[in-house]
Formats: C-alpha cells, structure tokens, sequence
C-alpha cells in the first residue's frame, strides 16, 4: 500500500446539468492521472457517483454536492442521497446519520452559492471541514479567505477541481495517508499536503455550453 494517496474531493460527471462528462472519461482520465480516490460530487444527486462506484469501485467514493437554503455543502461517503433546497441543519443531520464526511463547497464564493459568514459559523460546529480551494474560483481572494478561515478556526480544509470538463479533473488534489472510511478520512486530514492549479476563468465556459445543449439539443 503507497504511503500517501492522491484525492480528488470535488468534480461532476454527466448526471449534473452543467457538465457532460461521461462516467467512461472521467474515469479514464482520473487514472491517466495518477489518482487513487475520486469523490464524485453531482449536484444534489448521487446516481452518477452510484455509476461510477460500480465501474470503479476501488476508484471512486460516492459523493454529492448539495444546495442547501443558504449554501453548498460538499459530502463524501454518502449513502442516501440528500435533496435540494433543506435547511443547512437538517441536511448536516440527514449525513451525519448516514455517517457521510462533510466539507463546504467554495465557501466564499458568493457567485456560485456561497455562505454569509453567520450562516457558516453557524455550521462550523456540525462539519467536518471546508473547502480551502476551489480551482474554478475566479476570484484568487475566495480561497485565501476561506484558506484564512479554516486556520482561524482550525478546521481542515478540503481542496478540489470541481472539474466539470474530463480536462480540469485533478488539478486540485490532496496527498493523504490512505483510509477506508469517513471516519478514518477525519482522521487522516490533518496530514493533507495540497497540490493544487487554479483554472482558466474559461472553464466556466463548458458549463453553458452543457447548460445549452441539455436546454436546446437534449430531447
């Protein structure tokens, strides 16, 4: 067994409506490369990360990226999916029941459902971690505050490409000792060493792109 794998916390493959990537190619270029754990994380859904489990099952950790009332939360090892539109609380509660690990997504990011800072220490107590850099961030100064966040309040942070194209898939990464669980991904996090690129602000540019396809072309 490698003494540190490589993880991917935060990418989207074809069952979100803003990417197209087909569960084949991301799993192809996760391991072109080089990664050992790819959470997939589809909006408020986790049929695509089911899929992909199936196809990969030593690869792949079933994850979902969840719009909460008041912000995203970022889950790993996720049993049941958890729906849209809850408050933060309840949806905290529906995966800490399934024993689920818990991040927020791109936490400053108010441009794609970030939190008011009350609505986050709020929730600060309930997580697991943050997500300290988000790769499609266009603003540099969302991650260095949610970076500046997370060491105030000694929380660790998650990192992730939040790939939407089979292009951007891990260029955020964190080197970790390796784990079975979530709970033995807790354990492990304060030993994360981040390797990570910030993307081109183009890359959005594929999400309306799916976002048209699906509207005009999908049948």
């Amino acid at each position: 067994m490698p003494s540190s794998w490589k993880v991917e916390f935060h990418c989207h493959t074809q069952y979100s409506r803003d990417s197209l990537t087909s569960i084949q190619h991301l799993i192809a270029t996760a391991r072109q490369r080089g990664l050992d754990r790819l959470v997939v994380t589809d909006h408020n859904t986790i049929r695509g990360a089911l899929e992909a489990k199936k196809a990969d099952p030593e690869l792949i950790i079933v994850g979902e990226e969840i719009l909460t009332r008041k912000g995203e939360l970022l889950a790993a090892f996720v049993q049941e999916e958890i729906p849209p539109f809850l408050p933060p609380r309840e949806a905290i509660r529906r995966l800490r029941e399934q024993g689920a690990f818990i991040s927020v997504s791109h936490p400053f990011d108010l441009r794609r459902n970030g939190w008011q800072l009350p609505d986050l220490l709020d929730i600060l107590p309930l997580v697991d971690a943050i997500e300290t850099f988000n790769a499609r961030c266009v603003n540099m100064q969302n991650n260095r505050d949610a970076e500046e966040f997370a060491r105030e309040h000694n929380i660790p942070g998650t990192v992730g490409s939040d790939a939407h194209a089979w292009f951007e898939i891990g260029r955020a990464v964190l080197h970790l000792p390796p784990f079975d669980s979530a709970e033995d991904l807790r354990r492990v996090m304060a030993a994360g060493r981040a390797q990570v690129v910030l993307s081109s602000p183009f890359v959005h540019l594929t999400s309306t792109y799916a976002k048209l396809v699906r509207r005009y072309l999908s049948p």
